[in-house]
């Protein structure tokens, strides 16, 4: 069983290889009220070979499972991942259902990059390297799909009135500070310096891809 931890506010649940990821430890996150509603589960690439070759200890079976119990015990909660293109082998097939992946379920943000080869692991040492061209080309598509429905998903928090941890001053305008939401979302909002480590209710009024635009309620 979960009890509250008395003192603490929020608990931030950092990350979890999908492997080890189970429904038991997300209706644990969804019992203990600190727990914040945002989870960093990296998939790396949407296509069983390639997951296989990586020696990912998952399937897209297994990970569209773990994303459907989220969705159905915390629906209100962001999910962000971690992704690699062009790995050795990787055809437009394998990326595209990588694509696809990130518009199915809706990342909140995905940490993309190129695969490079690390010394002395298998991969590094295969023949059927990509091509490091092709390899930008399938980051840039990438990134403009991340970033395209990460605002998608964002939208959902507009009128919603949140609360967010004040973390400092908003470097590039004055008046303003920043925080996190407990979704792990960027907020802006007029405050001072002296607030942070306070709580503060906001009204969402804009959402980009990045951050929340708030108003103080």
């Amino acid at each position: 069983g979960t009890s509250p931890a008395p003192g603490l506010e929020r608990i931030r649940f950092a990350t979890s290889h999908p492997r080890y990821f189970t429904r038991r430890l997300i209706q644990a996150c969804h019992e203990l009220p600190q727990v914040c509603e945002h989870f960093h589960i990296p998939h790396q690439s949407g296509d069983d070979e390639i997951l296989k070759q990586m020696s990912r200890g998952y399937n897209m079976r297994k990970y569209r499972g773990i994303i459907d119990n989220i969705r159905e015990l915390m629906p209100e909660a962001t999910i962000s991942t971690d992704i690699i293109v062009g790995f050795p082998g990787e055809t437009e097939e394998q990326y595209q259902r990588t694509e696809d992946l990130v518009r199915e379920i809706g990342f909140d943000r995905c940490n993309t990059a190129a695969y490079s080869p690390r010394p002395n692991t298998p991969a590094a040492d295969r023949t059927d390297q990509v091509a490091e061209l092709v390899k930008m080309d399938r980051l840039n598509r990438l990134n403009r799909v991340c970033l395209e429905v990460a605002e998608q998903r964002a939208q959902r928090f507009v009128g919603m009135t949140l609360d967010v941890l004040v973390e400092g001053p908003n470097p590039k305008v004055e008046g303003q500070i920043m925080g996190r939401t407990r979704h792990n979302k960027i907020a802006f909002f007029d405050g001072v310096p002296e607030e942070r480590g306070t709580l503060v209710d906001v009204r969402v009024t804009r959402a980009t891809a990045s951050a929340l635009y708030c108003e103080r309620v």
